[in-house]
């Protein structure tokens, strides 16, 4: 029997252990996922809409002991833990007056007497879903795949299984038995899952999203990717700048700078580069970093020891490169997983924290020659997430916006997940979309239905 701790993250105190699904435990839960699923499906958008309406409500009721689960599982600052919490009853509230137009019959014009695409459920969905956001991500994949008729078996990090089991606990309430499940799996579990069900969602790794993608492509299964992110932060040369540095601390250090679409790269025209660079370093230099439990926290700790040691050896090895810190840019030496925020100039695409992804509060500035070279270099990586472009010139940045490879592209804002928009990425970013009616409809059987 095998079992698996969890440990806050601003203490390194264990909180729980919990015990990992053996082969009955799985096949228990598959089981009442078929089960599940086939009552389930039958169902019309209108009873299902109807079934799930008050989960938003329940959301915003317990908000204050799911945020609390966040804080102490993965360190998220309590007002953003809430936060997190009220987007999820949005994106409920959003889905349930939606849903049944996003899945209605589409009527074609054909030659026969009637011609018209119907959206069938799959069955069986698998999400994998990561730490960082422990309810946001398992919403976001959820509503819209319950509301197209398929059963949900969650997967969720290790670091956050509490968080999993309050889902669980909280769909339970209003769903019918096995439509929504938690299993705690390894690996060995993961792959013998992925045998008996219809489709699979990832949020994660670029690696951990090749096997994924591998494992369901051999067993011809739907997958939906959502992988890393290095969003450019593009400023150009007349942006606004006092408003621009306060959106780009926003972009950088939400969820201590361990979000996948936060900005990651500062890319900004030359002859604006210092005093942008200046007008950071005060509003960073304020920062409040400590207790995530404390509404007044800007900063909590990094998920684990294996996290904050990456980031510091990014940071090291840029500085070796040439990189030049103008705050922070070392581990905090208390109790926790603290990193100070850190502000770094004199960097390049093959600096460490331009390159590779960084997954913590580092704010690298890269300086370029006019706005070509920021399109150019904003394009320079493997991933398109998201991006961001800063300036007065509305529609200049909206053709560059088409030239930017990217999933979303944000002009004079912050790039958010948005119930209302697709969300997804390209290249190393990830495959398929989630929110919106394009999110909703990619676990569905996209069916073709003609009448003579």
């Amino acid at each position: 029997m095998k079992y698996v701790e969890t440990i806050n993250p601003a203490t390194e105190e264990k909180v729980k252990k919990y015990k990992i699904f053996e082969k009955r435990d799985l096949d228990r839960s598959l089981n009442n996922s078929k089960k599940a699923s086939e009552n389930w499906k039958k169902l019309s958008v209108k009873q299902r809409v109807s079934i799930m309406k008050g989960i938003s409500k329940e959301l915003l009721r317990n908000k204050n002991e799911y945020a609390r689960t966040i804080t102490i599982e993965m360190g998220k600052p309590i007002s953003q833990s809430i936060g997190e919490i009220e987007k999820c009853a949005w994106l409920c509230d959003y889905f349930s007056k939606n849903a049944e137009n996003f899945l209605k019959n589409e009527i074609i014009k054909t030659e026969n007497k009637k011609s018209y695409i119907r959206f069938d459920p799959l069955g069986k969905i698998l999400c994998i879903m990561p730490w960082n956001f422990p309810f946001w991500q398992v919403f976001r994949f959820a509503i819209p795949s319950l509301y197209a008729g398929n059963a949900v078996i969650l997967k969720h990090s290790s670091s956050t299984l509490e968080c999993s089991l309050l889902i669980e606990k909280l769909f339970s309430k209003f769903l019918p038995k096995g439509v929504f499940q938690t299993v705690i799996a390894d690996t060995k579990g993961v792959n013998y899952l992925m045998n008996y069900i219809e489709g699979v969602s990832l949020t994660g790794s670029v690696n951990t999203g090749k096997v994924i993608g591998e494992n369901a492509g051999k067993r011809i299964k739907k997958f939906v990717l959502e992988l890393g992110g290095s969003d450019p932060f593009i400023v150009l040369k007349d942006a606004k700048l006092r408003f621009t540095c306060e959106n780009a601390v926003k972009a950088r250090f939400i969820n201590s700078g361990q979000s996948c679409i936060a900005a990651k790269r500062f890319i900004v025209v030359k002859d604006i580069a210092d005093e942008f660079a200046d007008k950071l370093l005060s509003l960073v230099e304020k920062l409040k970093v400590g207790d995530p439990l404390k509404k007044t926290t800007d900063i909590g700790p990094l998920v684990n020891y294996n996290q904050l040691l990456s980031l510091d050896i990014q940071v090291k090895k840029s500085i070796k490169q040439g990189a030049k810190v103008l705050y922070g840019g070392k581990i905090i030496n208390n109790k926790g997983y603290f990193y100070m925020p850190t502000l770094i100039t004199n960097t390049n695409n093959k600096t460490a924290v331009i390159k590779e992804e960084t997954f913590g509060p580092v704010m690298p500035i890269i300086k370029v020659k006019d706005d070509r070279e920021a399109i150019k270099e904003a394009n320079n990586t493997e991933f398109g997430l998201g991006a961001s472009i800063w300036t007065e010139n509305r529609k200049k940045a909206e053709d560059y916006a088409k030239e930017i490879e990217a999933g979303a592209v944000a002009i004079n804002s912050v790039v958010r997940s948005d119930p209302r928009m697709p969300f997804g990425g390209v290249k190393a970013s990830g495959i398929g979309r989630e929110l919106s009616r394009y999110g909703l409809l990619e676990f569905t059987n996209v069916k073709s239905v003609v009448v003579n």
